[in-house]
């Protein structure tokens, strides 16, 4: 069953030969096993109001759910709790202090003999993984009691599920560290190569483009998602580093409406995408003519002036802290905010010989490569090592239902 199997396999043999029940979270807090319920209203305004070092967590899904720190808290013990969008899921809670909100859900263990928290948290989010749910019109319900059934078997196996599963999250957690590391790294080195320097001059971007456009919103111009619409919108969840990556909630729009952002934004090969409201600075590379897809207003298609600056090299040094740092000081706006064109044009940009642009990018293509490059080096490895935590707890967790005489 596992690289572990010999324990866990006498264990199912001795304490449960001929299955498991499957048991209703409604059931399990029914017999008074769990007990389940909702956090309380925490707005932002709160915090601001009232901060402190208790951490709050809500209904994302981003990082550990965590949207501020609090002044108060509300629990100072194991707990799972989940998120009710961006994909759902579930989180363990340690015995530390913190807040849940009141649209996210949480369980505590009132019978230890019987039930693993932990066992819990890895059945819960094994079962998770194979639900559906419509985010648009369905999330991820804060209430679950009658949403999930699991297997229950003794305490004893429950405890060597949790032993081996434990041992593959920190396995991966390791690989995440170095991976994190390397990214700060690579970040570090990919900077140096920009670092205001006599002998490389530096010019505003609006001088080395050919054009700064950004797409079309749909407003009285068109609608989003019509039955049967194929082509992608690309907005900022899209773009990031050097590709544009679709998604299945990508929005689509119709030809007609296609031939419209068209109009305004034409996008070529070597074109280099830009984020420019909301969430500012992700970028992308237009590696091929777009077919079927275009931007919204709010990103940005830069032209490079090729006989001047590569595209990728511009990339490159729009993702360097250099440029990040002067990004910065162009934001503007509240609560939405944005860095304008005719700023984003004053941008300096160091401009060595086109040579030495193609001898940078080759450097930096390899280290990037290293870094985010899901089919090489560590992002690889990471990959494998949770496709293999994935089909250990899918493994460990499969057990045949008992039957009812």
């Amino acid at each position: 069953m596992s690289p572990h199997n010999s324990k866990i396999e006498s264990l199912i043999q001795e304490l449960c030969p001929n299955g498991v029940e499957f048991r209703l979270l409604a059931d399990l807090e029914d017999e008074g096993f769990i007990k389940l319920g909702r956090g309380k209203v925490i707005s932002k305004i709160d915090i601001l109001e009232k901060p402190g070092n208790y951490p709050v967590y809500s209904s994302s899904a981003v990082g550990d759910g965590e949207i501020g720190r609090y002044g108060e808290y509300m629990f100072d013990d194991e707990r799972l709790s989940w998120s009710i969008d961006g994909g759902g899921k579930f989180f363990y809670r340690t015995a530390d202090k913190y807040s849940i909100t009141n649209v996210s859900g949480w369980l505590k263990v009132l019978d230890g003999s019987r039930l693993n928290l932990r066992y819990l948290y890895y059945a819960l989010t094994n079962e998770w993984a194979t639900k559906v749910f419509d985010y648009t019109h369905k999330a991820h319900p804060s209430v679950i009691r009658n949403e999930y059934k699991i297997p229950v078997p003794p305490l004893p196996v429950q405890e060597e599920i949790v032993r081996i599963l434990d041992h593959f999250t920190e396995l991966e957690a390791e690989l995440e560290a170095e991976l994190e590391a390397r990214k700060k790294q690579y970040e570090f080195y990919s900077s140096a190569f920009f670092i205001n320097n006599k002998n490389v001059k530096q010019e505003p971007l609006g001088n080395i483009i050919l054009s700064l456009k950004t797409g079309l919103n749909p407003r009285k111009n068109f609608i989003l998602n019509p039955p049967d619409a194929k082509n992608f919108y690309v907005t900022v969840r899209e773009i990031s580093g050097l590709d544009v990556t679709f998604f299945e909630k990508t929005d689509r729009v119709d030809d007609e409406a296609l031939r419209l952002i068209n109009n305004r934004s034409n996008l070529e090969v070597g074109d280099v995408l830009f984020s420019g409201t909301g969430t500012i600075g992700r970028t992308a590379l237009v590696k091929e003519k777009p077919e079927n897809w275009n931007i919204k207003e709010g990103v940005y298609v830069i032209k490079p002036n090729q006989k001047v600056i590569h595209s990728k090299f511009l990339l490159f040094f729009l993702n360097s802290i250099i440029a990040k740092k002067q990004i910065e000081n162009k934001i503007v706006g509240s609560p939405v905010m944005s860095i304008p064109m005719s700023e984003l044009k004053k941008l300096l940009i160091p401009i060595p010989s086109l040579s030495e642009q193609e001898r940078i990018v080759s450097i930096l293509d390899k280290f990037n490569a290293l870094v985010n490059n899901i089919s090489i080096g560590l992002p690889a490895e990471l990959k494998a090592r949770r496709q293999q935590y994935e089909y250990y707890r899918n493994k460990l967790l499969s057990f045949p239902e008992l039957q009812s005489n």
